[in-house]
């Protein structure tokens, strides 16, 4: 077989972006390029891996089975050839909305007691880079489910719902789950942590507009294209001009999560884990006692 590594690096970020067009970005290359390296994949293994529309991408049997052992063995594989490095670093990677106050604590006492510098990075993606082995460990927000990797939650964040400050409901201060349902969402698919399952079937919003980016879910809902549900930290942090937060007390609440490998992670994954925990631990007690919490 002639199957290269760009053809499985193509094959992840489609299944992963379930979208041409973003998997593409994600790759740097072109649709046109991406479509011929999956077409070529499928191939070569003499099998279909993806099932095509105009709008969606889904995985067939076939590409679900690849997915979930390419998912792990693929960034070890990538691990494994990159040169190694004479200044070691421990790669936290988050989506967006990096938490304040106990993650800057917990850096800065890693960073003494093991003498390895520890390096932030932002990544568009799902698993914010640490299933391509491009992070040590990430910040995740939502229930998360995600082949060879360990997830642990830490604590519990309440949620707001933004709205443009053009929207009769701006004059408001709180809002119900339940009456959310009666308006248009603006969704992240890539690193939201809202979905329609959150509602009960019977009754769920609509979907004004689906994004791939924290910046592009902000400007929608500035623009009175929908309504977006977030984290309640986003609402204290003044984000927008043109964007107002309610409160929403009867939410379902979103958990904070550090992601790692289960297997073959950096060495001091597990010790950041630990420093994390206990930091988190702390820092809900004197919020109130629980793990509840707003970062």
């Amino acid at each position: 077989m002639s199957i290269e590594l760009h053809h499985l690096r193509g094959f992840l970020a489609l299944a992963d972006e379930k979208h041409f067009t973003r998997a593409a970005k994600r790759m740097n290359v072109s649709q046109p390029t991406l479509s011929r390296n999956i077409r070529r994949l499928e191939e070569l293994l003499g099998r279909r891996l993806l099932e095509r529309t105009t709008r969606h991408v889904t995985l067939t049997p076939a590409g679900e089975s690849l997915y979930d052992r390419l998912h792990v063995l693929l960034p070890q594989l990538e691990a494994a050839l990159r040169p190694e490095s004479d200044d070691d670093t421990f790669r936290v990677g988050f989506a967006w909305g990096f938490p304040t106050g106990w993650p800057q604590e917990v850096i800065a006492r890693f960073e003494e007691e093991t003498g390895v510098s520890v390096q932030a990075h932002r990544h568009d993606a799902k698993l914010a880079g640490v299933d391509r082995g491009d992070a040590d460990i990430a910040i995740l927000r939502g229930r998360l489910t995600a082949p060879g990797m360990e997830v642990v939650t830490l604590l519990h964040e309440r949620r707001v719902v933004a709205v443009s400050t053009r929207s009769e409901l701006a004059e408001r201060h709180e809002i119900s789950w339940r009456e959310i349902a009666d308006h248009q969402l603006v969704l992240n698919e890539v690193s939201g942590t809202t979905n329609l399952a959150d509602w009960p079937t019977e009754h769920r919003p609509g979907v004004s507009v689906v994004c791939s980016n924290f910046d592009e879910w902000l400007e929608a809902v500035a623009s009175s294209k929908g309504m977006g549900v977030v984290p309640e930290f986003v609402g204290r942090q003044h984000i927008h001009p043109f964007v107002s937060f309610l409160a929403i007390p009867d939410a379902p609440t979103v958990p904070l999560n550090l992601v790692h490998p289960s297997h073959g992670g950096h060495p001091l994954t597990a010790r950041f884990v630990t420093m994390a925990q206990a930091a988190t631990a702390e820092f809900a007690e004197m919020n109130g006692g629980d793990r509840l919490v707003s970062c």
